[in-house]
């Protein structure tokens, strides 16, 4: 039976869907698991003899925020790489290295065994990560939306969302399980290695995906490779950060320090905290690829504004609800997932909104570095920033402050962006 130029297309576009979205998961996995086990992991390493656990907490937090910081580097070095020998090579050398790092989290020997050398090992491991995650972003999105039919950039692009709520949904799954499965002293012993550890087969698959993909047509029907003056895209980079930025810290305040949050503030068990975080994560993924098709229809602006000004007036209600010792389990349940569908809102159409501010020669470099930039400051510090100023202030609120206050940020950006169907 003879195929189609058609049917091949959608063959390709459906592969590079995949092998654009597997990494993202594999990422999110990670950090996920890193910020549900943050406490246990605070023990483990960051707590010698008489120090505190909100000190170590602190300090998990740090090291949580100091791999988000070198992803803005690993965007630029991966990204520069990406535009000038294309996608596909580079995207399988960041699954590789994002594996191996990893992997070897959960084979790390803790304070315990080697003393002050057990926080150094794990910081590096935590760098190593934070290179390969400014690396896939911009890849995986130049992939998934140079390979969209047309269109459907939003669609496709919003799949890097959605495998990203995949993934902190895996990561507590597994947190939730094990919690569920071995007694306290075996989680905090050994249990907490297992989620690191399962990170091998997945990146295996991931490899045997990324090795089967094509070059991205866009990159391969560019014949002058000249870029844009640094300057334009400097201020193209800037303000994607600033597009996003509600995304990044109202997501990764409700998506992943709330366990934390719960635990530290207000009193909550590890399994409470995690229900609680799934709930979050399964309102983020329902609304994330329908905002992404409805971009696609009525324009980028429109959804992402829409979500942004949702956090905006209901953060601080959401959090109070929580609070309240008299809402029931229903209505906090109800709150924790709304919080997540508002995030979800925002993050559908962002990648491809992302990808259309940038022309093929920079796109996998300034759409990672927008993106890594505004994650770097307002996600990887949503934990550390939280954490320390509900301890110096007792405010409670303060989540909500963070996540309403970054908000109104983005709402002023996204003011700039056309109000037009996307193409």
């Amino acid at each position: 039976m003879k195929v189609t130029f058609e049917e091949r297309d959608t063959v390709r576009s459906r592969r590079a869907l995949v092998a654009g979205s597997v990494g993202n998961f594999i990422e999110w996995y990670e950090f996920g698991v890193y910020g549900y086990f943050a406490t246990i992991i605070a023990a483990r390493f960051f707590t010698p003899e008489g120090g505190s656990e909100a000190e170590a907490l602190v300090k998990t937090y740090a090291s949580f925020a100091l791999a988000f910081f070198f992803r803005p580097v690993g965007a630029a070095l991966f990204g520069r790489l990406g535009d000038r020998i294309g996608r596909r090579p580079v995207l399988i050398l960041v699954i590789v290295l994002m594996t191996c790092a990893t992997t070897l989290i959960g084979v790390l020997p803790t304070y315990a065994t080697v003393g002050a050398l057990a926080p150094w090992l794990l910081t590096f491991l935590r760098v190593l990560q934070g290179l390969s995650a400014g690396g896939e972003f911009g890849g995986a999105v130049s992939v998934m939306t140079e390979f969209a039919p047309p269109g459907k950039r939003g669609l496709y692009g919003s799949w890097q969302s959605f495998t990203v709520a995949l993934g902190l949904l895996g990561g507590a799954g597994a947190a939730a399980l094990l919690a569920t499965v071995l007694t306290e002293d075996q989680l905090g012993d050994w249990g907490w290695r297992l989620p690191f550890l399962l990170t091998l087969p997945l990146g295996l698959g991931a490899l045997w995906l990324r090795l089967r993909l094509d070059e991205t047509p866009a990159f391969r029907e560019v014949v002058e490779r000249t870029s844009p003056p640094p300057r334009e895209v400097a201020r193209a980079v800037a303000l994607g950060a600033a597009r996003i930025m509600g995304w990044a810290a109202a997501g990764y305040t409700f998506l992943v320090v709330l366990p934390s949050y719960l635990q530290s503030t207000l009193n909550a068990s590890f399994q409470q905290a995690l229900i609680a975080t799934v709930l979050a994560n399964l309102g983020f993924a329902v609304t994330i690829v329908p905002a992404g098709l409805l971009s696609d229809r009525i324009g980028r602006r429109a959804v992402m504004l829409t979500g942004a000004v949702l956090v905006v007036v209901l953060a601080v209600p959401l959090l109070n609800l929580l609070q309240h010792a008299g809402t029931s389990h229903a209505g906090k349940g109800a709150a924790v997932f709304g919080a997540g569908a508002v995030v979800g809102l925002m993050a559908g159409p962002g990648p491809a909104m992302l990808a259309e501010m940038f022309p093929t020669t920079v796109r996998y470099t300034g759409l990672g570095l927008a993106y890594a930039l505004s994650n770097a400051v307002f996600s990887g510090c949503a934990g550390l920033i939280i954490t320390e100023t509900v301890e110096r202030t007792g405010n409670v609120d303060v989540p909500a402050y963070y996540a309403a206050a970054t908000c109104a940020v983005s709402v002023l950006a996204l003011l700039t962006l056309p109000a037009r169907k996307a193409s």
